[in-house]
């Protein structure tokens, strides 16, 4: 095993790649299919494919396909289309929109679709259950043992009674025997998943016999040589309680961010004391008083979690209360907002956070959408959100999973500004959802008489300003 790694420049320059990581011939190295090409999919297929192994990505969407086949990112990750185009020109990366040819040409799966709340609260497996389908069609017609990764986020108990009973059901075959089924949670920060991916927290396995565990743990190794070994249910369980506890801890710093403004104390003060203590109060990453959390994991997980507590008749009155709070403080927002009534409002930062383009439960939406309900004028500016086919999909996709904004999914589109300045020179009140240093320097040097609601803290030091509103400070 060769010492090669990707590393970025300290100057913050692109991702290079300095070699294989994996020893030996590619052709003694199993192949890997990924079902589903959005955040995890497509950096898994990237890496993956850094790492030397030959990657089929497979996804239903056409223009998600052309991208990676193209060396192109279908979405905005730090250092992914440079491995994407690397992948690519080494012939490592292919991709399909036939999901069964692309399991009947690897010997490893990973099935990495998404999982939508559902009208219960629930999760949604219409995807997970056509994946599963179609990996077994695709096994019926092939030789030998293949292994099939879940990667999706799923109540405890999917794995062996939701995918393992259609795999067999369509391929005719018996697990451990034909096939064998794996869970493995990915803890991938958007915005950061490149290097999460070869810097992983933790590896977790769940597998099926041993020898899925052993062949799977040999494909991480490379990066991770402390792999966590548990049961399926355990590796499912451990991906929601990991989120959960990443809402608990924006929930809580805002919470205290609520209650040092009320009685006048600078909650950040408060705070950054407070995360001093990583020995006791763990990593400061969620605690500093903000605005809401959203994303892809946290809401999703969390109301999954308490379906599930539900399900089992359990109380767990903190679970419960973390969508209650999350919903406070989009409310505690929106009632900024409105004490401008009838001025024209500004939207710094769309998505649901810096540096990516996923509006999937994004707060600022939240926003906008009351502020249409009540004819509001607004614009909006966000590097990553261009209008595009890509983007389109992203439109489509809320108007699936988040049924009460496919009306402002609509008038995104209209609302979309192509610079800061677009924004600022259209509005009378600027809300600023996340903390980029662009946005830093245009709040400081914006014309006077601008008001500013500031949902992320954009300063360390507040400003001495009439103008400037901080949501918890």
């Amino acid at each position: 095993m060769s010492n090669a790694v990707m590393k970025q420049p300290d100057s913050g320059g692109t991702w290079v790649h300095t070699g294989d990581l994996v020893a030996g011939d590619i052709n003694l190295r199993p192949s890997i299919s990924v079902i589903g090409l959005g955040y995890v999919g497509a950096v898994s297929v990237a890496c993956f494919a850094n790492l030397g192994f030959r990657m089929v990505g497979a996804d239903v969407v056409e223009a998600k396909v052309e991208s990676i086949s193209n060396g192109v990112s279908p979405i905005v990750e730090e250092g992914l289309e440079t491995l994407l185009r690397d992948g690519v020109s080494r012939g490592l990366i292919e991709a399909t929109t036939d999901v069964e040819e692309s399991v009947r040409q690897t010997d490893i799966t990973f099935l990495s679709v998404g999982t939508p709340t559902a009208a219960d609260g629930g999760c949604d497996m219409k995807y997970v259950r056509a994946a599963a389908q179609s990996i077994g069609r695709a096994l019926k017609d092939k030789d030998g043992y293949h292994l099939i990764v879940m990667r999706c986020s799923v109540p405890p108990g999917t794995t062996m009674s939701v995918v393992v009973p259609e795999v067999e059901a369509a391929s005719g075959k018996e697990l451990d025997v034909g096939f064998g089924v794996c869970f493995n949670p990915e803890f991938l920060r958007e915005g950061v998943a490149v290097n999460d991916f070869y810097n992983p927290p933790k590896t977790v396995i769940g597998a099926s016999n041993p020898r899925a565990a052993a062949q799977l743990a040999a494909v991480y190794r490379v990066v991770d040589e402390k792999v966590l070994m548990c049961s399926i249910t355990g590796a499912e369980m451990v991906k929601y309680i990991d989120n959960v506890w990443h809402a608990a801890k924006v929930t809580f710093a805002n919470e205290v961010g609520r209650l040092c403004k009320a009685v006048e104390v600078d909650s950040h003060e408060v705070m950054n004391i407070f995360v001093q203590d990583t020995k006791l109060n763990l990593s400061p990453y969620y605690l500093k008083p903000g605005f809401a959390f959203g994303g892809s994991c946290l809401p999703k997980e969390v109301r999954a979690v308490e379906h599930l507590a539900e399900a089992y008749q359990i109380k767990t009155p903190l679970f419960d209360s973390l969508m209650a709070s999350n919903k406070l403080q989009i409310e505690e927002g929106l009632k900024m907002v409105r004490r401008f009534a009838g001025k024209r409002i500004g939207f710094l930062g769309v998505a649901f956070k810096c540096d990516t383009d996923d509006l999937r439960e994004s707060p600022a939406l939240e926003l906008m959408a009351a502020l249409l309900q009540e004819d509001q004028q607004f614009s909006a500016f966000d590097p990553n959100l261009r209008v595009s086919s890509s983007t389109r999909s992203h439109f489509e996709y809320m108007r699936h999973a988040r049924p009460h904004l496919a009306n402002l999914m609509d008038k995104l589109p209209e609302v979309l500004r192509p610079s800061i300045d677009d924004v600022l020179d259209s509005c009378d009140v600027v809300v600023v959802s996340h903390a980029r240093d662009d946005y830093r320097r245009a709040i400081l040097h914006r014309r006077k008489g601008i008001q500013v609601i500031d949902l992320v803290r954009l300063f360390a030091e507040l400003p001495d300003d009439p103008d400037y509103h901080g949501i918890s400070w």
